[in-house]
């Protein structure tokens, strides 16, 4: 039995962020609303410091096997805590402006990455559930922060109510595996998995999947989705667009190859079905859509439909696919997002898609870094989007998932109107009236800059330690 010191030890980083996060709302309650900057200044290095203390931290196993600190683990929280800041950044300067900054924010942030980190780490059913519970918690306040605003109580509303559901597919999947398995934990219930394959045990893995897929927005589970990210408040929904979904597609990695790795051949189709679905669903919804934030819910559906094809595979080279394909992808959502609150006239936010038109003419900077990063989400060669979705589809393809890969290629071709449409706004179209937009927040601006920057011609540098990174955190799966 390891003792109680080194178990905190394994966990500091969440243990750090947890603690941090209470001293913080000690300093807001007694503070008030006027040390919102100094909270999210703090809140911000908080997250980069469990970042730095999860990847110098040691490897093991922790509380009897519920906590694991493996190579995986230590690569989903390092982007985890990092994207979360990133979110805490775009968000302080746009809360001050609309006048609805508090400090429970960037509290709130921090709190739900400590959730985030659990699901990375998670070893059993029991720290599965309890991560997955914390930071939809502090998700659930988020999607209706700006409570005077009716469409962001609906978004909240929504959100909370379809995730009682998920949480109850879930809960209802676990306790058959349970029965079953007599076992919460994954190693144990990958053990007895491979010598019982029942009907029953295989029945509460696709509740469980139904119930993890709810949390990445996965079609046939995706219904909150365009609500949510049109209802609330843009940064939040940059927030929503990058930590939860890297911390559960990790989960679900965790979950499905250190739980039911004998099992691949049923959870495979079921992966394979939901990514299907996911294509469809996100790449011909998208087109109808007028509003930007509805716009990038179906891509991010689409989107995650190519994440889940590589665990799929159920290799570790499909592993690593996934683990680059998210990187990629979260690094190009902060910058769609932090372009996006970089945008307003005469004090509104452009929302519709409609009212990009003519960009180039008074920012052609930015209009550059929203047509690079709308080519890379795309997947355009040679940007980071191209990258992403060349590993993906190799692993597919070398698991024997050539159809699935074809679709999805398909896919891609069909989601390219509505990002084109975007481009051909921007450059082409004359703008709906004279107004200039805005001057641009300095930390949206560059944030949104960096990104596209990144997304081209950064990536080529940064694939050269991004591939050994991914490769190491997908190899030492389980060694913790």
């Amino acid at each position: 039995m390891i003792d109680l010191s080194s178990a905190l030890h394994l966990a500091a980083s969440e243990a750090t962020l947890a603690v941090g996060a209470l001293v913080l709302l000690m300093v807001g309650a007694f503070a008030g609303d006027k040390s919102t900057r100094l909270v999210s200044l703090l809140s911000v290095l908080l997250l980069i410091a469990g970042a730095v203390i999860a990847m110098t931290g040691p490897w093991g196993q922790a509380f009897n096997g519920a906590y694991v600190a493996d190579p995986l683990a230590i690569y989903g929280k390092s982007v985890i805590y990092l994207s979360a800041a990133v979110a805490i950044i775009l968000g302080d300067g746009w809360m001050r402006r609309t006048r609805i900054a508090k400090t429970e924010y960037p509290i709130l942030i921090v709190l739900a990455a400590v959730g985030m980190g659990m699901m990375a780490s998670s070893g059993d059913l029991i720290s599965m559930y309890v991560g997955i519970e914390l930071h939809s918690l502090a998700l659930y306040v988020l999607a209706a922060f700006h409570r005077d605003d009716a469409k962001a109580s609906e978004a909240g509303l929504k959100y909370f109510v379809l995730g009682a559901l998920s949480s109850g597919l879930l809960l209802y999947g676990a306790s058959l595996i349970y029965g079953f398995a007599g076992s919460m934990r994954f190693d144990e219930i990958a053990a007895f998995a491979a010598d019982n394959p029942g009907p029953g045990l295989i029945f509460g893995l696709v509740f469980l999947i139904c119930g993890l897929a709810f949390k990445v927005s996965a079609a046939p589970f995706h219904m909150w989705t365009p609500d949510v990210y049109e209802g609330a408040p843009t940064p939040v929904v940059a927030l929503f667009a990058t930590a939860p979904k890297m911390a559960a597609m990790v989960l679900i990695a965790r979950a499905l190859e250190g739980g039911f790795g004998e099992a691949h051949a049923q959870w495979s189709q079921v992966l394979v079905a939901i990514s299907l679905i996911s294509f469809a669903v996100g790449a011909f919804g998208g087109l109808a859509q007028k509003d930007i934030q509805r716009l990038l819910a179906y891509s991010s559906i689409a989107n995650i439909g190519y994440a889940l094809l590589g665990l799929a595979a159920g290799t570790s080279a499909g592993l690593q696919a996934m683990l680059i394909f998210m990187t990629l992808y979260v690094i190009d959502q902060l910058g769609f997002f932090a372009i996006l609150l970089s945008l307003s006239r005469s004090g509104r936010p452009i929302r519709r898609i409609q009212d990009l038109a003519g960009l180039k003419k008074d920012r052609p900077l930015t209009a550059v870094a929203l047509t690079v990063l709308s080519l890379s989400v795309l997947g355009m060669p040679p940007l980071s989007g191209f990258w992403a979705k060349y590993y993906v589809f190799g692993a597919a393809a070398n698991a024997g998932l050539w159809i699935v890969a074809a679709i999805g290629l398909v896919a891609s071709v069909v989601a390219a109107f509505y990002y084109l449409r975007i481009i051909k706004l921007m450059w082409f179209d004359a703008p709906a009236d004279e107004v200039p937009t805005d001057k641009a927040p300095v930390e949206a601006k560059w944030i949104g800059w960096a990104s596209a920057a990144f997304a081209f011609p950064l990536v080529i540098v940064g694939l050269t330690w991004l591939e050994p990174l991914t490769r190491a955190a997908a190899v030492g799966f389980g060694n913790g």
